[in-house]
């Protein structure tokens, strides 16, 4: 039980906000590099971050699975890319293709596995 409260202790409005700004300078860079990612202004990047988020939030409670790109393998990294192909069909000035996910998987995994901490996205 302490654990879990742990776990939890780090998790603020101000941890949370954080965590959606670094992971929409992630995005950002991610669509910059990614062929065929693209996103149309701030906004469309806010709300994307916060999608993602939610979206694995929501896999990792109702699965348990972590969607990270390299934190379970390649069913992690496909996880992760059909998140974010998700996303562009949720979120209205996030476009991006399949292939473009798959790409962004990738360049997300290698990010994460340079930043200290918990997972970008």
């Amino acid at each position: 039980m302490d654990e879990k409260r742990n776990d939890n202790a780090g998790m603020g409005i101000g941890s949370i906000i954080a965590r959606v700004i670094v992971s929409a300078i992630v995005l950002a860079i991610v669509a910059f590099l990614t062929p065929g990612f693209t996103i149309n202004g701030i906004w469309p990047l806010l709300i994307a971050a916060v999608v993602i988020a939610v979206i694995d939030y929501l896999i990792q409670k109702v699965t348990g699975f972590d969607a990270s790109p390299f934190g379970r393998g390649v069913s992690g990294f496909v996880v992760s890319a059909a998140i974010i192909y998700l996303t562009g069909y949720i979120v209205r000035g996030f476009h991006v293709g399949i292939i473009s996910a798959i790409i962004a998987a990738l360049i997300i995994g290698v990010i994460n596995a340079i930043l200290p901490g918990r997972k970008v996205l």
